[in-house]
């Protein structure tokens, strides 16, 4: 299971309403630091895959989910449970501490 696309107008439906938590990616093409963390969290995604999914949401094509959430700086990582922010990280993490901070997050569900 790879990383998807959600929009403004998918958000809801696709993170909010999904049966499983959705680690959100808020993302642009011109961060660096972005472009380092999508293929660890490809990874990441099909190492997860049935316990969370991965999606990206490119803050600008789609910038009111971003300002209804405040991402002020980007990569932004907000992990959704239940339609609700259940953890969040700002910045490019290496994959071992990206890894842990998922494990954490889902335990809890």
């Amino acid at each position: 299971m790879a990383t998807t696309a959600v929009s403004d107008d998918s958000f809801e439906q696709d993170v909010k309403k999904a049966d499983l938590p959705v680690l959100v990616d808020f993302w642009a093409e011109w961060c660096g630091p972005c472009r380092t963390v999508a293929p660890i969290l490809e990874e990441l995604s099909e190492e997860f895959a049935g316990q969370i999914k991965v999606v990206k949401l490119d803050v600008e094509s789609n910038p009111g989910i971003a300002q209804a959430y405040n991402i002020r700086g980007i990569p932004a990582l907000l992990l959704f449970k239940n339609g609700e922010v259940a953890g969040q990280q700002i910045g490019a993490l290496p994959k071992q501490q990206l890894r842990a901070w998922i494990s954490g997050a889902i335990a809890s569900v």
